[in-house]
């Protein structure tokens, strides 16, 4: 007897192997036995003060409707819109802001927006183990491009040769996870040539879908380019919980490039929040849309960031590790010693240091180290990559 759907089935085959590591990769070892988890992008102290503030500011009703059904609130799309334009230099209006609880959401209504049952959607590869199992629900097909495995950059002729007639998105993940790539506008570019010139020759664009959580995330001085700014059919989708280092705060947004076509432009705005509703009121809590003004301006000490990277790359380089320096994102990547990805964190995992393996990302030889663990962490951690090494 058949009891569920082959979509839901096909999502669930698609996070096997991560349901299965986020279950069991602790295997029920108490906290005092784990020196490091260096998985998840989750915080390890505690939240940012002004995070903090902001919200017990809010929390304390100013009228009736201070927890009524929300929507897009104004005065959030009004302060997206305009950090968007400071920040990308594009006429952002607060019509083109679709506010969303996380970049997941944002990602989830773009897909239902932009596609139908057997339309393609490419991803480089490694890339994000969430996208595929999003469109295999939507019975819609996830095209795997492998990125350049010597610089994790972008093969825009790998892309092109993908592209089909059933082609809708292509996502660009910038800076990227899991490497820390951040692509430059050169790269950029060139891809959007190449869409523009595929598109034309399908009679319908091929939409970016510009996944930007982690933007504000760089280090060294390393400069910007979204897909936006050089492809006008271009979708951004954004989430508060990177720079707030808070992932269980859900709020984020879509972004509807102001160089696109009026017309279209118009059709999505006037779609999003049907196909919000439709998800199951795919909106921020109240308090957060009323914390965005706050919010925009609070951040992560970088510079923190950037100590814990130059720490974990020094050391575990001069014990002959091959890794990814990061431009951005707060993960290194890097190559398994023995190639196996799955055994070294296993062994790894038996000095209570715990990495994500690269089976995670479809690539058995790598694993990603989060440096949102405390330095404290990170120091405890060396002892073991150190004995991991030889």
């Amino acid at each position: 007897m058949k009891l569920v759907s082959d979509r839901a089935v096909a999502a669930a085959a698609e996070l096997d192997t991560v349901s299965d590591f986020f279950r069991t990769y602790r295997m029920g070892v108490p906290d005092e036995q784990v020196r490091a988890d260096l998985t998840f992008g989750n915080p390890h102290e505690m939240a940012l003060p002004r995070l903090v503030e902001s919200l017990k500011r809010r929390i304390e009703p100013r009228r009736v409707d201070w927890f009524a059904y929300k929507t897009s609130e104004e005065e959030a799309r009004d302060v997206v819109a305009r950090a968007l334009m400071a920040e990308l230099g594009l006429a952002f209006e607060p019509e083109d802001i679709a506010m969303t609880p996380g970049a997941f959401a944002a990602i989830g209504v773009a897909f239902s927006m932009l596609m139908d049952p057997g339309d393609e959607c490419i991803i480089p590869m490694p890339g994000w183990f969430a996208y595929t199992t999003m469109l295999r629900a939507r019975n819609t097909v996830p095209v795997k491009v492998p990125l350049d495995d010597r610089t994790w950059d972008l093969d825009v002729s790998g892309i092109e040769r993908a592209i089909t007639p059933r082609t809708r998105i292509v996502i660009i993940n910038t800076p990227h996870n899991p490497t820390g790539v951040v692509y430059s506008r050169e790269r950029l570019s060139e891809l959007a040539q190449m869409l523009q010139r595929k598109s034309a020759d399908m009679g319908r664009p091929i939409f970016i879908l510009s996944d930007e959580p982690y933007r504000r995330i760089r280090f060294d001085g390393v400069h910007y380019t979204s897909p936006a700014q050089v492809y006008p059919w271009t979708l951004i989708d954004y989430s508060y919980a990177k720079i707030l280092l808070a992932p269980g705060l859900r709020l984020g947004y879509l972004a509807i490039c102001p160089d696109m076509p009026q017309e279209a432009r118009d059709e999505l705005r006037q779609l999003a929040m049907s196909v919000q509703i439709s998800l199951g009121w795919a909106f921020p809590d109240a308090l957060a849309q009323y914390a965005v003004a706050d919010l925009e301006t609070v951040s992560i000490d970088i510079e923190a960031f950037r100590k814990k990277r130059d720490r974990v790359l020094g050391a575990l380089t001069q014990w002959g590790y091959t890794l990814t320096k990061p431009q951005g994102t707060f993960y290194i990547w890097g190559k398994a010693p023995g190639g196996d990805a799955h055994l070294f964190t296993r062994r790894l995992a038996e000095h209570g240091v715990y990495v994500m393996p690269g089976t995670l990302f479809e690539r058995p030889g790598e694993f990603r180290i989060s440096l949102t663990g405390s330095a404290e962490m990170i120091e405890a951690s060396l002892p073991a990559f150190e004995a991991m090494s030889a």
